[in-house]
């Protein structure tokens, strides 16, 4: 059975918390990128590129089973980490929750705070565009 939406996000407040600083807290998203699974470079299309972002970040998704899996690479370290904490939360859950998702752990550990404008802008992008991907699969389940 797979966690839900909330649960994880309880898990990810409770991590961050184990952290006194937020040079702590870049280094742990840091290596949350690094363990993203490496997505082909025929995924790194025009279509998958988010706008928004500062970076480049490429995000696809693939339903299995009546759940959204998403895959996802950056060019940029940080948004690695970004991205990858957004595909722990939202990845094989099912499109309506996904929709519905409020994700306040964003609000809980601090992040957007921590965030430069055009980073936060680039959050609210990817956050967009995973929902949008729901939204599309859900029509056709």
């Amino acid at each position: 059975m797979n966690m839900s939406i909330n649960e994880i996000e309880n898990e990810i407040v409770e991590e961050f918390e184990m952290f006194d600083n937020w040079i702590d807290k870049y280094e742990y998203l840091i290596d949350l990128g690094k363990s993203l699974p490496k997505i082909s470079d025929s995924e790194k299309t025009k279509e998958n590129i988010i706008t928004g972002c500062q970076s480049q970040v490429w995000l696809n998704a693939k339903e299995k089973d009546r759940h959204i899996i998403f895959y996802a690479d950056s060019d940029a370290i940080m948004t690695k980490g970004i991205i990858a904490i957004l595909i722990r939360v939202l990845s094989f859950q099912k499109p309506k929750d996904i929709i519905n998702a409020k994700l306040e752990f964003i609000e809980k550990i601090g992040l957007k705070e921590q965030l430069s404008p055009t980073r936060a802008n680039g959050l609210v992008s990817m956050i967009k565009k995973m929902k949008i991907y729901a939204l599309g699969f859900e029509q056709k389940l």
